[in-house]
């Protein structure tokens, strides 16, 4: 325990003194091998989504946060949950998009103080350029991975996002005799909604516009 709470301080102890990580499960060797292919994968969907948003003189972010209100608007802290941005890198985006006529800023009758992002007309028409490019590619893409595979691969992302998400909610408590994990018991619950928003809304429709 010293030992971590000294690399915690920044000091480094020494090797001998390096407490052993816990046995490694099938499982979690499963999940790191995962993590580090969506770490590679992440990284060269964002270079295609680059190519492809400059079709319409837009970043791979604006074309993200764009999508985030094709189908109605949402506030900038919703925007960044559906993506997986960071509210303030919605902002950003958002006030730069907003300042190009690509979106606008409406009242929201739930929150005085959080406004609605929407997208205009111009923004539409830039989603529609992307469309015309984007579709041939995820059709080519998608024909050599296979439908099957990709709709396995979708369903097991979601149901990891919603595992950790159920895990991001629940308290860190020690397990006692009988007892299971308040993120297990939360994961149910957490799964049905997250998964059927997520082949909905925005995400359905977000490349092609209206």
């Amino acid at each position: 325990m010293r030992a971590v709470a000294d690399s915690r301080a920044g000091a480094v102890p020494p090797r001998e003194d390096w407490p052993d990580p816990p046995p490694e499960t099938a499982a979690g060797a499963a999940l790191t091998d995962v993590i580090i292919a969506t770490f590679r994968l992440n990284g060269r969907l964002m270079d295609i989504a680059q190519r492809l948003a400059q079709q319409a003189g837009l970043t791979a972010t604006d074309w993200q946060v764009l999508g985030g209100v094709l189908d109605e608007p949402h506030s900038v802290a919703e925007v960044g949950r559906m993506m997986g941005m960071t509210r303030q890198g919605v902002q950003r985006v958002a006030d730069l998009l907003v300042a190009r006529g690509l979106a606008e800023y409406r009242p929201n009758p739930a929150h005085r103080r959080a406004k609605l992002l929407a997208c205009t007309d111009a923004g539409y028409w830039a989603i529609r350029q992307i469309t015309l490019v984007q579709r041939p590619w995820a059709d080519r893409t998608g024909a050599k991975v296979g439908t099957k595979e990709l709709q396995v691969t979708l369903t097991t992302i979601r149901r990891i996002v919603a595992t950790l998400e159920a895990q991001e909610v629940a308290p860190v408590e020690p397990l006692g005799p009988g007892r299971a994990p308040v993120a297990e018991i939360q994961l149910q619950a957490a799964t049905t909604p997250r998964t059927r928003a997520a082949g909905s809304g925005p995400v359905s429709r977000r490349r092609g516009g209206r």
